[in-house]
């Protein structure tokens, strides 16, 4: 399979704290690769370095084989980079669906006419189950809802690769079932998706290969259960002494 997203041997530092150490994978196209690390591992700078939101000390960051180095965030968007954060910050006074119209109209692959972004946008509602609420103010979602809009927001940008930042975090056990299955969906439509998450879980529910991470380096890379089993990423999460 053509690797879509490559990363070759980033690094980035802020003074002695170093985010990504020597940082490398490949994801194929239609791939969905999951991401876990305790806090502070460097999930979310190794998203913030792929949009172009941070900007390697070192390294390279090809998507479908172009050199990302020196196009902004913006640029990248435009080229299918999609992403959603932690905390859902949609635009308060708008409705659910003018949210996604800003984002299919501004930061989606183009053409960026009135019928394709449209377009975008009811498709990236219907796929998340936000139709039935698109005239609905955003601030009066619950946060189930919310999240599934950060989601429509990045789909209506039509990308080929969708980068996801805990986006199950602070859902119920039932809420993270209909999320899961909604990013099942979107794999088995062909997506290429990054997913950083602390809900395990849901990631080996969901994802063909994970990347287990810690002070910015690649503990382990594999097939799920046989990364998490691994000496190493039980030490992180649990303490070498627990397994010992």
């Amino acid at each position: 399979m053509t690797a879509l997203l490559e990363l070759e041997g980033i690094r980035k530092a802020f003074g002695r704290v170093v985010v990504a150490d020597d940082l490398s994978f490949s994801l194929a196209s239609g791939e969905t690769l999951g991401i876990v690390g305790p806090n502070g591992a460097g999930k979310t700078s190794m998203l913030n370095l792929i949009t172009g939101s941070l900007a390697p000390d070192a390294g390279r960051i090809l998507l479908d084989g172009v050199d990302l180095a020196g196009l902004r965030a913006h640029d990248r968007a435009r080229r299918g980079v999609a992403r959603t954060y932690q905390i859902p910050r949609p635009f308060s006074g708008l409705t659910v669906f003018e949210n996604v119209l800003l984002a299919a109209s501004y930061a989606g692959r183009g053409p960026h006419d009135t019928t394709v972004t449209t377009t975008a946008s009811v498709q990236a509602l219907e796929r998340t189950e936000l139709l039935p609420r698109a005239n609905q103010l955003a601030d009066a979602l619950p946060l189930l809802d919310r999240k599934r809009l950060e989601l429509a927001r990045a789909l209506g940008a039509r990308p080929t690769l969708l980068l996801l930042d805990e986006i199950a975090g602070g859902l119920t056990e039932s809420e993270v079932g209909e999320l899961v299955a909604t990013i099942r969906a979107l794999k088995a439509d062909g997506l290429t998706i990054v997913w950083v998450e602390h809900i395990v879980e849901a990631l080996v529910s969901a994802v063909d290969r994970l990347i287990a991470m810690d002070v910015g380096r690649k503990l382990a890379e594999g097939e799920p259960r046989a990364v998490l089993a691994r000496p190493e990423v039980q030490a992180v999460y649990l303490g070498q002494e627990a397994i010992e």
